[in-house]
């Protein structure tokens, strides 16, 4: 399942990307809207976009990686509105050789943090 629109700006310890909350999709409330939750999805695909930018940077491919948990997530929202356009970050905490890594991540909408967490991500070696 792809969520993701676009990538806006990768760096060596960072990456932006944006959403965009389809009324029609699968994952809409009778309203449209996305509920909260979802944020950690999106929050995890946009590690991976990282990641995958990381990987073929080097000419290396792309690797399977896992979400391991989540810590301190706070949402202001319970949903996001059919429509809505958002932009998902993911701050690198940091990231050891065994494939463990730490992310702290961030949503905003209408240029508010809406939703926060860190999370933490293994991938395979």
């Amino acid at each position: 399942m792809l969520l993701l629109e676009g990538v806006q700006e990768v760096t060596e310890d960072k990456c932006v990307a944006q959403v965009r909350v389809d009324g029609q999709a699968w994952y809409a409330q009778p309203d449209g809207a996305m509920p909260g939750w979802f944020g950690i999805e999106l929050m995890a695909q946009t590690i991976a976009v990282f990641s995958g930018v990381r990987k073929r940077e080097v000419g290396a491919a792309p690797r399977l990686g896992f979400l391991l948990g989540t810590q301190r997530l706070e949402c202001s929202m319970a949903a996001f509105p059919a429509g809505a356009l958002l932009e998902v970050s993911a701050q690198l905490c940091y990231l050891d050789e065994s494939g463990l890594s730490a992310f702290t991540c961030e949503i905003h909408h209408l240029g508010k943090s809406v939703s926060k967490a860190t999370l933490k991500t293994y991938e395979q070696p």
